[in-house]
């Protein structure tokens, strides 16, 4: 692996040295700043696009940012005319922009966009924005036109993300880290709390605008997650009037709904979304083997075990938000989320345990039946303020926010061993484990620039949460009946909270050789239980992070990122409940758990071709110090509260030694006419040091390939696959798995309607997924068949009317020029806006 990364630096080195050669002469710039005539505010998302004399397809191009301004560089020496468009604004041309070695910076001014006069009637705005995006510290993946997520929720986008994997249990890794730091709209969820799969679950596809992926945040983000941070950006609009849609989606094992509102008038705004799922019940075969060698070497002990269980999985999100435009520069929003997600099953576990004692010639032979039925179920509320301030200087903002949330979780379980060939009293027990989740977060951000090319931004960040449990367990007695067990039967109680301050710069090197961020974050965290005889000792990071662009040409860039970041011991990691709903393999936490250390290096490369393929390619190095792992080990009599436990594998989480991962992640996108070929490739080396056991090495990898074609405007279809290798742990090894899926969609009404069928592991019924796990005196097989296959189809619907116009805002006439720009000699608005545009063709 080290001579990959080698080699990729190598190619990397010498992309960099011929950009820099071809384009030596590409140092033009054309900035400037697009208004609205009448009402004198800037106008966001423009579209500016650079011609050359004579032609009549764009040389360059770009769109204005939220304060209008445009900035389009890496321009030859040449005379251009410039076009300046938006939706319901005439469209304006400069035609003479002259570029040449003694002005390569040039200002076109304030570009006046007067406003279509004619009312707009209904329109429908088509937009094809990139599917993945490279920026300096992020990778955005946009799933708009993704066919085969349709009636899908969070994990079937997951799945199609860069750098993302998603295992068949729902499980997801970061850059091969499931250390994960989830984020819904760039602030943190109790819904995530208890179980991320089935938070996952419960989020439609259907209302997610995009994910952002972040290998190495910046000083702003909290320090928790050492592989990274996920951000799931939902559905908003900004614009004036009403718009909305609706999503309905029916299948053979998944059903789901949802509908999104959006409305703003003057100052105010209100949106509203719902969206709810379940999945139909499934049946999963199991089975398994464990070979166990307890107390005597010469005694052996055989567990064998078939079984089936019945699953079933719902939940909704929905919420609330209310914006408030106090004056153009004070904003206050606040909003209300209320979410629910459990699942249930059911089912039963035929045991034959034979044990031979070779020394005395004995043997035995016990057959049982096991009952199993489990509840999980979480309601969690959300409620959040916050304020914005800008102010008259570009980018100086405030930034206040406060987030209460709370959840209440319930997970129950019961399980009754029956003794069919021996004469032994059945073992039984109903367990409740109720809990509440109450978290507080205040945060305060400023944004200061300095320089045209240095920004400042600093604030702190207080996080408050509380968390109760209490386990009450009925016990099965010999005489039969269930009883309360106060053996079994307790409250676990925990605090956590977490002071963070940080400070980090944005800046341009070297007459924008290298455009960078760096930063340095703070974070204390105190915690306390009431578990008896347990002090968890307070601990503070220094957390530092840069990362590092230089751009080879206008299509390609390179970087170079670092980040130090921790993961704290998760709640149920902590809980010293024992989960004992299967009796020979039960489960326990630990609270004296100390937090995992990261540090995580990252090389990307980026480039984007005529006509539209693109590639990026990042080498990554991480190693984590306190390695939180679960370790499972044979207990041939486990006594908990009383009850005895025979030939059990107990499975508990430890801070174990090291983990080293480096690899490489290949993502590519080539379009051939009406085809599209994406593909997402991920290889790693994982080494796991552990003191007292062997070190265990292994290479895994995962690729996918994305296929979709457009008949016509409004018929496409799309074919997915994705496979991921079998992955080696520190006790066995983690299943291979693949999934694959077809989609087809047709759009009506212009768009606003569409009809999409999908087909997701048609060809088998089920996915047989093995694993194996070792330990000191066992090593064990499973089997699991688990049913994909499905069949859905899906309908969506938009409405509404938009209005596309600014509200109105005195216009600072005294702002600066830019240091680096000079007024055009071409004719247009060249002279600072001063001069009447020239006239373009109406556009609406």
């Amino acid at each position: 692996m080290k001579k990959f990364c080698v080699l990729f630096c190598l190619i990397i080195l010498g992309f960099g040295v011929k950009a820099q050669n071809n384009n030596a002469n590409n140092t033009g710039k054309i900035t400037g700043k697009i208004i609205d005539a009448v009402s004198k505010v800037p106008v966001d998302y423009a579209t500016v696009s650079v011609f050359k004399q004579g032609t009549t397809s764009p040389f360059n191009g770009g769109s204005t940012d939220p304060k209008g301004n445009i900035k389009i560089d890496g321009l030859p020496d040449g005379d251009f005319y410039v076009t300046v468009a938006f939706l319901g604004y005439t469209t304006q041309t400069i035609p003479h922009v002259i570029i040449n070695s003694t002005n390569r910076n040039v200002f076109i001014g304030n570009v006046m966009l007067a406003p279509v006069q004619n009312q707009l009637k209904d329109v429908v705005i088509t937009a094809h924005a990139a599917t993945v995006e490279n920026k300096i510290d992020k990778l955005v993946y946009n799933p708009a036109n993704d066919l085969t997520t349709q009636g899908g929720v969070a994990l079937d986008v997951l799945q199609k993300v860069p750098m993302v994997t998603v295992d068949i249990n729902g499980n997801v890794e970061l850059m091969g880290s499931s250390s994960i730091q989830f984020l819904i709209n760039g602030k943190p969820s109790t819904i995530f709390g208890s179980s991320i799969t089935d938070a996952l679950q419960a989020i439609p596809a259907s209302q997610i605008k995009n994910i952002e992926v972040i290998t190495n945040p910046g000083a702003k983000y909290q320090a928790s997650g050492t592989g990274g941070i996920i951000n799931i950006i939902l559905k908003d609009n900004n614009v004036q009037g009403v718009s909305g849609s609706v999503n309905l989606n029916a299948g053979t094992r998944l059903e789901n709904a949802s509908f999104n509102l959006n409305a703003k008038k003057g100052k105010f705004g209100f949106s509203a979304n719902f969206g709810g799922n379940g999945s139909l019940s499934s049946a999963t075969p199991s089975s398994g083997t464990r070979t166990s060698h307890a107390g005597n070497p010469d005694t052996i002990t055989n567990l064998n075990q078939n079984g089936i269980s019945n699953f079933t999985r719902s939940g909704y999100r929905s919420g609330v938000n209310l914006t408030w435009d106090i004056t153009k520069k004070d904003n206050l929003t606040a909003s209300f989320n209320f979410n629910h997600f459990g699942n249930k099953s059911n089912g039963f576990v035929n045991y034959d345990q034979n044990t031979s004692y070779p020394s005395s010639g004995l043997m035995a032979d016990t057959m049982s039946l096991n009952h199993l039925s489990s509840r999980f179920s979480v309601f969690a509320n959300e409620y959040g303020l916050n304020y914005k301030k800008t102010f008259n200087k570009e980018d100086q903002e405030l930034n206040i926010g406060f987030q209460y949330s709370t959840e209440s979780n319930t997970n129950d379980y019961t399980q009754e061993q029956d003794y069919t060939n021996v004469s032994h009293p059945a073992i039984g027990s109903i367990g409740s484990n109720p809990g509440t989740d109450k978290q507080v977060q205040f945060t305060v951000d400023y944004t200061q620039p300095v320089t045209k090319g240095l920004t400042i931004e600093t604030g702190g960040r207080i996080d408050i949460e509380n968390i109760n449990n209490t386990v009450t367990t009925d016990s099965l007695g010999t005489a039969g009946g269930y009883s309360f067990n106060p053996k079994q039967s307790y409250s676990f109680n925990y605090n956590q909270k977490v002071f963070a301050y940080y400070l980090s710069a944005t800046f341009s090197l070297f007459n924008k050789f290298f455009d960078g961020k760096a930063g340095l974050r703070e974070e204390y965290t105190t915690s306390n239980t009431d578990y008896p005889n347990t002090t968890i000792p307070s601990y503070g990071i220094l957390a530092p992070s840069f990362v590092l662009s230089h751009k080879l040409d206008k299509t390609s860039a390179i970087k170079f990122s670092y980040s130090y970041r921790l993961e704290r011991p998760e709640y149920r990691s902590l809980n010293p409940f024992f989960n004992i709903s299967d009796p020979h393999n039960i489960s326990t936490g630990d609270p004296d758990l100390k937090p995992e250390l990261g540090h995580n290096f990252e090389l990307g490369y980026n480039k984007s071709f005529d006509r539209g393929p693109n590639i990026y390619v990042a080498a990554f190095y991480r190693y984590n110090t306190n390695d939180i792992q679960q370790f499972s080990y044979l207990d041939s009599a486990l006594t908990i509260g009383g009850t005895t436990y025979r030939n059990v594998l107990l499975t508990k989480s430890y801070n174990l030694g090291r983990e080293t991962d480096e690899g490489i992640n290949l993502y590519g996108s080539l379009p051939v006419g009406k085809l599209t070929f994406r593909t997402n490739m991920f290889v790693a080396d994982r080494i796991s040091s552990t003191p007292g056991l062997a070190q265990q090495s292994g290479i895994i990898y995962r690729i996918n390939l994305n296929t979709s074609y457009e008949f016509v405007k409004d018929l496409a279809a799309e074919f997915f696959i994705n496979y991921r290798s079998s992955q080696q742990g520190i006790q066995g090894t983690n299943p291979a798995f693949y999934f694959y899926n077809f989609a087809v969609r047709k759009q009506f009404m212009n768009k606003k309607m569409s009809l999409g069928l999908t087909a997701a592991n048609f060809l088998h019924q089920y996915i047989n997924v093995q694993s194996t796990t070792f330990g000191p005196g066992f090593n064990s097989s499973s089997l699991r068949e688990i049913p994909l296959r499905s069949f859905g189809i899906s309908l969506m619907y938009k409405f509404g009317k938009l209005e596309f116009k600014k509200d109105k805002e005195p216009q600072d006439n005294n702002a600066p020029m830019p240091d680096d720009a000079a007024p055009t000699g071409g004719g247009g608005n060249g002279n600072g806006g001063n001069n009447t545009p020239p006239a373009g063709k109406g556009k609406g």
